[in-house]
């Protein structure tokens, strides 16, 4: 349990898969130097740790993930930072891309919904159009 305003609560720390490490618990986790991390973050704009008061940077889980990817790219498969840099952007654009295909059939479905809405208000009108011809026929049957 943790005391906060001088009273016992049973909320529970933050698990370590959504705490936000600071760059010291961060390079440790990874098996770096700080150094490493704030230089990765000038090569590599992906790397976005949030700053609080003083300039700190704490990373969340997802930074983590992302810098173990290029830990591993770098250290392990042989990339070269510009290396990197190229197949980070290239995924980004490609999960730009995937994305706005997502929004493409959206767009053709309010397009659709749109022209059936049209086709509905059109039989509505000439099914009325209909009535009122056969309102005025017997009318004047029986006058």
């Amino acid at each position: 349990m943790l005391r906060t305003n001088l009273a016992w609560t049973d909320r529970q720390p933050a698990t370590p898969a959504t705490r936000l490490l600071t760059i010291g618990e961060a390079a440790a986790e990874l098996g770096l130097e700080a150094h490493v991390l704030r230089f990765w973050e000038r090569k590599f704009n992906q790397i976005a740790p949030v700053k609080r008061g003083g300039g700190r940077r704490y990373y969340g889980p997802e930074d983590i993930e992302l810098l173990r990817r290029i830990q591993s790219l770098l250290y392990n498969d042989g990339f070269t930072i510009k290396g990197v840099q190229r197949l980070l952007d290239d995924e980004s654009s490609r999960a730009v891309t995937r994305l706005d295909l997502r929004r493409q059939p959206e767009t053709h479905l309010q397009v659709e919904t749109r022209d059936a809405d049209a086709a509905r208000r059109q039989d509505i009108e000439d099914t009325l159009g209909d009535l009122r011809q056969a309102l005025a026929l017997l009318r004047e049957a029986l006058q």
